[in-house]
């Protein structure tokens, strides 16, 4: 008899790139410049051609906020344990929201495995592309 029930679904990492194998939309940048903030989507959306180019001439990194399935080793944030990148925003990025956003992404995410409530309430300020990054998201973008 075999077991057939569905293996889990791996790890997402919140800040992948739009090229990664499996990558994902999960949230959509609003706010300012100077102050970036996701959106969350209700439903990740598959990266396709179609939905880069609504970025129309700016990156969609700077657009849109992907996931894909955490890269482990082959990351160079990861430390053979644990995500650095995590870790660093938590530790140098200031509080962006009071509630937790309501993340799709939350139940397979690095991030919120890894360092919880802390990686959730600063995680609306990350944008992956940001032309105007503050000093601290330098530092913590910084492997």
């Amino acid at each position: 008899m075999t077991d057939e029930s569905p293996s889990p679904p791996p790890p997402s990492c919140p800040s992948a790139r739009p090229e990664m194998a499996q990558s994902v939309i999960f949230g959509v940048v609003g706010g300012t410049v100077a102050e970036p903030r996701v959106g969350y989507l209700e439903k990740a959306l598959p990266v396709t051609p179609e939905i880069l180019a609504l970025s129309g001439p700016v990156a969609p990194g700077e657009v849109f906020r992907f996931a894909a399935p955490c890269a482990g080793g082959g990351c160079q944030h990861f430390d053979g344990a644990r995500c650095r990148l995590a870790q660093r925003v938590v530790a140098e990025l200031p509080v962006a929201v009071d509630r937790l956003p309501p993340c799709r992404l939350r139940p397979t995410c690095v991030w919120w495995k890894q360092e919880g409530v802390e990686a959730c309430r600063r995680c609306p300020q990350i944008v992956s592309e940001n032309l105007a990054p503050t000093a601290e998201l330098v530092r913590a973008a910084t492997p």
